[in-house]
C-alpha cells in the first residue's frame, strides 16, 4: 500500500529491515524502562508480580485492540498465516510452551527481557541468548529438526483457527484483556508511565503486522509477514552474522538490532549500564540450560512470550492462546518447584 504511493528506490527487503529496526528501537526503549517481562509477572518477587502483570496485560490489551482496529481499516492482512490455521499441532505447542516457561524461570527472564538486559551489560543474558539462538536454529533447520517435525505431526483439526472467525470472539478477548489490565493496574498501583510504555510495546506488534502485511507488501517481491518476536529473529540474526554475504538481513534481523540499540540508548540515558556476570559454575549451568529449553520450546510452541504470547494472541489465534497458557503453566510450575526446594533446604 505504502509502496504504491512512495518510490523510495529501495528493495522491499531493505524496507522490511528498516521497519524492523525502527520498531525494534521503540520496543527496546519501552521495554527497558517498563521492565516488560512475563516471567516477572509469573514468577517474580511477590512485591513486583502485580505491577509486572499489569504492565504485560496492558501491552496485550493494546495489541489486541490495535490489531482489531487496524484489521477493520484494511491495513493488516494475514491470509494463510500459520497463526490462523485450524490445524493445531497441540503436542508441539503444549510441550514447547511448558519448556519455554521452565527455561524463562531458570534464566530469570524471557528472551525479550534478556535481549534488553544484554544491551545494558548483562553478560548472563548474552550467554543465555547465544545458547537460545543456537538451539532455536538447530531445532528449525539443524540436528534437532527431526524432533520438531516428529512432535509437530501430532495435530488436531479444529473448525476455526482464530477467535476472529467466531462471532464477537475477538471482541470478547479484547474486552477481557482490557478489564483484566484495568483491574491489575488499579490493584497493583503500577506507575502510569510503565503502563503507557507497556501499551507501546503492544502497539509495536501491531505496527509490525501492518508494515509487513500491507504497507510494505510488494506483490512482485513477496516476503514473509513478520512482527515483534524473538525466536525466529534471533535464529535469523545468528545465521546472518555467520553468513551475511550469502544471507540478506530482513525484518527479524532489523528488529533484534533495533531492540539492542534502543535498550542500550535508554539504559545509557538513565545511567543503568552495568557489567554483570555469573557468580558460580552452578549458576552458569542453570542459565545455559534455561536458554536451551527456551530455544527448543520457542520453536515448538511457535514463538516466545512476545512472538506467540503477545503478537500471536493479538490475532485471536487459538494456537497462540494455547502457547501462552502453556508458557505460563510451565513457568508457574518450575517457580513452585524452586520455592519448595528452597523451603526444604531452609528447614534441613
Amino acid at each position: 500500500m505504502l509502496l504504491e504511493t512512495l518510490d523510495l528506490g529501495l528493495e522491499t527487503r531493505t524496507l522490511h529491515l528498516i521497519a524492523g529496526l525502527l520498531l525494534g528501537l521503540v520496543f527496546g526503549v519501552a521495554a527497558q524502562i517498563s521492565r516488560f517481562c512475563l516471567r516477572r509477572a509469573v514468577a517474580g518477587a511477590p512485591e513486583e508480580r502485580g505491577s509486572a502483570a499489569a504492565v504485560w496485560v496492558t501491552g496485550l490489551a493494546a495489541a489486541i485492540l490495535g490489531f482489531a482496529a487496524a484489521q477493520s481499516f484494511g491495513v493488516i492482512a494475514l491470509d494463510d498465516h500459520r497463526f490462523l490455521s485450524p490445524s493445531l499441532p497441540v503436542a508441539a505447542i503444549a510441550l514447547g510452551g511448558l519448556a519455554f516457561g521452565a527455561g524463562m524461570v531458570l534464566t530469570r527472564g524471557c528472551v525479550s527481557r534478556l535481549t534488553v538486559l544484554s544491551a545494558t551489560g548483562n553478560l548472563r543474558a548474552v550467554t543465555v541468548l547465544l545458547a537460545f539462538a543456537v538451539t532455536a536454529h538447530a531445532t528449525l533447520k539443524g540436528v534437532l529438526a527431526p524432533v520438531r517435525t516428529t512432535i509437530g505431526s501430532v495435530s488436531v483439526d479444529l473448525p476455526v483457527g482464530t477467535l476472529a472467525e467466531i462471532p464477537f470472539g475477538l471482541a470478547a478477548l479484547a474486552a477481557a484483556a482490557t478489564v483484566l489490565a484495568a483491574f491489575l493496574a488499579l490493584r497493583s498501583g503500577a506507575k502510569p508511565l510503565q503502563l503507557a510504555l507497556g501499551a507501546v510495546v503492544g502497539l509495536v506488534a501491531v505496527g509490525g503486522w501492518m508494515a509487513t502485511s500491507t504497507l510494505l507488501f510488494d506483490e512482485f517481491e513477496p516476503l514473509p509477514v513478520q512482527t515483534a518476536a524473538f525466536t525466529l529473529p534471533w535464529s535469523d540474526s545468528l545465521f546472518w552474522v555467520i553468513a551475511s554475504t550469502a544471507i540478506p538481513a530482513g525484518f527479524g534481523v532489523g528488529f533484534i538490532g533495533g531492540v539492542l540499540g534502543g535498550s542500550f540508548l535508554s539504559a545509557a540515558a538513565r545511567g543503568e549500564l552495568q557489567l554483570q556476570s555469573f557468580s558460580a559454575p552452578a549458576e552458569t549451568l542453570r542459565y545455559v540450560s534455561g536458554g536451551v529449553l527456551m530455544g527448543v520450546g520457542g520453536v515448538l510452541a511457535g514463538g516466545c512470550t512476545v512472538g506467540a504470547g503477545l503478537s500471536g494472541t493479538a490475532t485471536g489465534s487459538l494456537a497462540a492462546l494455547l502457547a501462552l497458557a502453556s508458557i505460563i503453566a510451565g513457568g508457574w510450575a518450575v517457580a513452585r518447584l524452586q520455592t519448595g526446594a528452597q523451603g526444604v533446604l531452609t528447614t534441613a
